[in-house]
């Protein structure tokens, strides 16, 4: 039964960035969080220190229950918040410790509701859109690069108590939006990720470092656009998410992609260079998994874009390429950097301005 909000177990899987975020807001604002993770030094980093929090008010120390065990619940909320390779073990290691009536909460990017849906039950499982971003520069230290909250939802659509309570846990994190299109957000979202965190791999640097870059802004325009055509030919009807682009809007048109300089265009890179601008100083996930050695997330992104637009009869060759050399640098056959992301934008080519 869903009781007072207080009394919600939440157990969070992962304590990367936004894993180490998630549980040490929730804990804050006195919900009963227990995190887990597989990492020994990032778990003895917040034993000792607790989650060392930055970029969200005050640096501070916040104090929760850190575990190389999962637990054995029962937990009302499992918050999977692993990189998205990770997704389905992690669901399948929580998956005893939830509640017959909890819900499995997925906070990864990509289209990752449908994989925990055949392990928990399509009526135990619910997305959280992540608007806001974080890294984990040092284990057990968090930095908050970007302000935002969430859009929740469920698969089918339907709000219920749960979601509710939900909803109004993760208020102490960000604002919440409950829709009833979460595949919708879910697919504007995979535009944007797409875009941003693949090429922040292969530029190796911070947004506000690489957005300035013309040549870099037409290259995300192309992978979203990729990404409109296929989720329109899917019936997919795109939705923004809170405090992001408007794909149905940044989408390219034919005569934009051949145009020099037209007043729409123009108008697409300048919102580009303002999103660059308001997310500054975040950084690929992506980027930092390959730096740690784990498996990069290229494949539930761009790749699922391939992989989409293919069953479909969509081309989608800027995504494919972008794939690839993410794997390349994954596998230390190339180097992150402006020349990699010019080579990219070349090999793709002819562009517009």
């Amino acid at each position: 039964m869903v009781g007072d909000d207080m009394g919600a177990r939440f157990l969070v899987m992962g304590c990367g960035g936004i894993g180490g975020i998630t549980a040490s807001l929730l804990s804050e604002s006195g919900q009963d969080v227990t995190a887990f993770t597989t990492n020994a030094e990032i778990a003895g980093a917040v034993r000792e220190r607790g989650f060392q929090v930055r970029g969200d008010g005050a640096a501070r120390a916040v104090t929760a229950p850190i575990s190389n065990v999962v637990p054995g619940g029962p937990f009302d909320f499992v918050l999977l918040c692993t990189q998205p390779p990770q997704v389905e073990e992690a669901a399948r290691m929580a998956l005893p410790s939830l509640t017959s009536d909890g819900l499995m909460v997925v906070l990864q990017n990509g289209l990752c509701e449908a994989r925990v849906a055949k392990i928990a039950g399509e009526a135990r499982t619910a997305g959280a859109v992540v608007a806001w971003g974080a890294t984990m520069p040092e284990p057990g230290v968090y930095d908050r690069t970007a302000p935002g909250g969430f859009a929740l939802g469920t698969l089918d659509g339907k709000t219920t108590p749960r979601l509710a309570e939900l909803g109004r846990a993760l208020e102490g994190i960000g604002p919440v939006e409950v829709t009833e299109n979460l595949t919708g957000k879910r697919w504007s979202k995979l535009a944007i990720n797409a875009a941003i965190s693949s090429l922040g791999t292969l530029g190796g640097d911070r947004l506000g470092a690489l957005m300035p870059n013309r040549f870099l802004r037409r290259t995300c325009l192309e992978i979203m656009t990729e990404c409109v055509q296929v989720a329109r030919k899917r019936d997919v009807r795109l939705e923004k998410v809170s405090g992001t682009i408007d794909l149905d809007w940044i989408a390219l048109t034919e005569d934009e992609r051949e145009a020099s300089g037209s007043p729409s265009l123009v108008a697409k890179h300048a919102l580009l260079l303002a999103v660059g601008f308001r997310f500054r100083r975040m950084r690929s996930s992506m980027l930092s998994a390959i730096e740690r050695g784990r498996t990069p997330a290229v494949d539930f992104l761009n790749g699922e874009l391939v992989d989409h637009g293919r069953a479909v009869g969509v081309p989608t060759p800027v995504n494919a390429m972008a794939r690839d050399m993410v794997w390349e640098i994954a596998r230390g056959k190339r180097k992150p950097g402006l020349d990699t992301l010019r080579e990219l934008y070349e090999r793709t080519g002819p562009h517009g301005t």
